[in-house]
């Protein structure tokens, strides 16, 4: 029996190589990637083997055949015709819906809980307090099923709908609005309504400009929604209303034409905006609390408004600490909106990683897909709040 020794020369060198911190930091690196990579590689061949052994092989063919089902919301064109590609396709678009509506409202409920605890008024402060103790111990999936169950309970049926100026029409079926139908010239109240972006975007920057050097306030909001509303509404009256708008008519037991919000989206968005403003509502507390008292303090002996105080010193300050957990609420937002099945809402859980699963029997391949597709939103979600924590972070000279 041979033994492979290594000779002094070699021993000396692997020494000193270990012995030297940076060197041993990335070998150890090295060592744990290949661990990693060889654990889900293990994994990987061993379903491919078990798959095969019944039959089965990895592929993706299935998304070109028919998904034999509909989908009650949809804002691309489809029907059960269409492959479980499209039917994926619609159910990303839901899972967007949802995800990006509901951080905006779960935001602005949030910051305004987190102003109202540090609010003065006792029954403000304690009203607040008590929804967001009660809001944030009761399970995220049972807020979808009272909402969805107050929607569809409280609301009247098509035939005794809520008439809102004779154009929409709130039922328990959904909320039936009029839909757009674009002509040749409002293309023109686009542009011009891009163009207000930009203008608005450039004013906004230059008047934090000329304050920083002067002091002189501009009114960067009113110009803004002048500039971003006024503007394009006033040209759209000017082109003679470039827009024909399709009312929804009662036809039959339902209202027909026009476009709907179906009460699970509803019910879905208005859950998780409330689920998680409560948890936002503590983190921006929780900043405010965290900027000096001494800032107020010194903006008071200089004139300034509480208001002004809270927009121009506290929450620049605050925002700093708020950032990083906010992004985790952010996350937790578009990852419960998978509870979504719960109450028939389709998203790509309901669509690719349930009925096409079903239908299909492809489960490695769907859930593949699901689980794909969650990562990319969740990072995408990340890139964005770190690279704007990035941009307000304190710079040091």
């Amino acid at each position: 029996m041979t033994e492979i020794a290594l000779s002094r020369p070699q021993r000396n060198i692997v020494s000193r190589l270990w012995n030297d911190k940076e060197t041993r930091q990335v070998i150890i690196q090295i060592l744990a990637f290949a661990a990693i990579f060889a654990f889900f590689f293990i994994i990987v061949r061993n379903a491919i083997f078990n798959l095969e052994a019944i039959g089965k092989d990895l592929s993706m063919n299935f998304l070109s055949q028919p998904s034999n089902y509909d989908i009650s919301q949809s804002l691309i064109e489809y029907s059960s015709r269409s492959t479980h590609f499209r039917a994926m396709m619609v159910g990303i678009i839901n899972t967007l819906l949802v995800a990006v509506f509901g951080i905006v409202l779960a935001t602005i409920i949030g910051f305004l809980l987190g102003v109202c605890r540090l609010s003065k008024n006792w029954i403000v402060n304690k009203l607040a307090y008590v929804y967001i103790e009660y809001v944030r111990n009761v399970p995220v999936l049972l807020h979808i099923l009272l909402v969805h169950g107050i929607i569809v309970n409280s609301l009247p049926t098509p035939k005794n709908a809520v008439v809102v100026n004779e154009v929409a029409f709130l039922t328990n079926r959904g909320f039936f609005i009029p839909s757009p139908d674009f002509q040749p010239l409002y293309w023109v109240v686009a542009a011009l309504f891009v163009i207000s972006v930009i203008s608005s975007l450039w004013f906004r920057k230059y008047a934090q400009k000329v304050q920083d050097q002067t002091g002189k306030h501009y009114p960067v909001f009113w110009i803004c929604f002048g500039a971003i509303v006024g503007i394009p509404f006033i040209m759209y009256f000017l082109l003679g209303s470039p827009i024909v708008w399709e009312i929804p008519e009662l036809k039959g037991f339902n209202y027909k034409g026009g476009l709907v919000i179906r009460p699970e989206f509803i019910a879905l968005w208005l859950a998780l905006s409330i689920y998680t403003a409560a948890f936002i509502g503590e983190i921006v507390r929780a900043g405010i609390s965290a900027v000096d008292w001494g800032q107020n303090e010194a903006a008071a002996a200089l004139g300034v408004t509480r208001g002004r105080t809270l927009n121009l010193v506290v929450i620049p300050q605050a925002l700093r600490i708020i950032i990083p957990p906010l992004t985790s609420q952010y996350l937790n937002l578009a990852k419960n909106s998978s509870l979504a099945i719960a109450i028939g809402y389709m998203d790509i859980v309901a669509t690719i990683g349930g009925i096409s699963l079903n239908q299909t029997g492809r489960e490695m391949e769907c859930m593949a897909i699901v689980l794909t597709l969650y990562l990319i939103f969740s990072l995408l979600i990340s890139s964005g709040m770190n690279w704007y924590n990035k941009r307000i972070k304190l710079v040091e000279r």
